[in-house]
């Protein structure tokens, strides 16, 4: 099922239950297109945030919205959709701090 058909009602009235969603995504993710694609996911659910290369060959991803739409971000990076192959994603959620537009690869 595409992405845009997956969001319908996962937008939340501005400041509701907002939060900041940052995982780890760990196995063949670098070099694989695998920022580009969490980034695109992030915008069509409407996140801000940042997909960047880690040293140790993790991708870590910080995404801030609201929960339902940090949810199914995360559900994305977890589905066989993700480029390369994801062996694991480590998250930790904490509220949303603001100040982020748009969302970038690093």
């Amino acid at each position: 099922m595409p992405v845009e058909e997956d969001v319908r009602g996962l937008s939340e009235p501005d400041g509701a239950d907002r939060v900041r969603l940052t995982a780890w995504a760990r196995g063949r993710v670098q070099g694989v297109g695998f920022r580009w694609w969490t980034r695109a996911r992030a915008l069509e659910l409407g996140l801000v945030g940042s997909a960047s290369n880690l040293r140790d060959g993790r991708v870590e991803v910080v995404a801030e919205g609201g929960r339902a739409a940090c949810e199914r971000l995360l559900e994305l990076l977890r589905s066989p959709e993700a480029p390369g192959r994801v062996t694991g994603v480590t998250e930790r959620w904490s509220e949303a701090r603001g100040g982020k537009v748009g969302f970038v690869e690093r």
